[in-house]
């Protein structure tokens, strides 16, 4: 005897679908989670990546830097080692000279005048002292004009011994430094470390 399906078959083929499009659903949901947790990964292992490449960057950096640092140490040292060695050079240059200004000095000054402070600025020398009379300063730069060693004397101050209270004249005269035997390069200050830079610049180019 044939059995009869009593219920609708309507009915049947809608859940039939309900229960097709749920499960469609929940395999496009699962494949969309699973996307989603392999772009997450994916993401953060750059993301980690990226931050350790950020730390090695950050590293080097430190250790450029440290040495940087001490690269410019050492050009300071060696701007420093240079500036003695231009001044050692300089003074034993003008050290003939220096002895000859002493010399011509103790040739110059006369009875009754003695000095007190001796400055010298490049080729320029600078007197400082005591004087019985003024007449001994004229005498001085009478002396000083007379000298092929020193030349040019200016009388910058002179104050009459009734003024200073020390029975003597005190005053300041400045006179330039020559050398008629030929010219030599002054004694000043050491170049700076612009004028410094540039002469190493010239001495490179020519080594190369």
């Amino acid at each position: 005897m044939a059995r009869i399906n009593l219920l609708p078959w309507r009915e049947t083929r809608r859940q039939q679908r309900r229960k097709d499009f749920l499960t469609a659903g929940g395999v496009a949901l699962g494949v969309t989670l699973g996307l989603a947790v392999v772009v997450h990964l994916f993401v953060e292992a750059m993301i980690d990546a990226q931050v350790t490449r950020n730390r090695f960057l950050e590293k080097e950096i430190a250790e450029l830097d440290l040495q940087i640092k001490e690269i410019q140490d050492l050009e300071r040292t060696k701007e420093d080692l240079l500036a003695r060695m231009d001044i050692i050079q300089r003074l034993q240059k003008s050290r003939p000279e220096i002895v000859r200004l002493f010399d011509e000095l103790v040739t110059a000054i006369p009875e009754g005048l003695y000095l007190t402070k001796i400055e010298q600025r490049g080729r320029s020398v600078v007197l400082e002292g005591r004087a019985q009379s003024n007449a001994r300063v004229s005498a001085l730069m009478s002396n000083v004009e007379r000298s092929d060693w020193i030349s040019k004397p200016r009388l910058m101050l002179i104050e009459n011994k009734d003024k200073t209270e020390t029975g003597l004249s005190h005053f300041r005269l400045a006179f330039n430094q020559s050398n008629p035997e030929g010219s030599s390069e002054p004694l000043s200050s050491p170049p700076s470390k612009p004028e410094k830079r540039k002469k190493r610049k010239k001495r490179d180019k020519k080594n190369r």
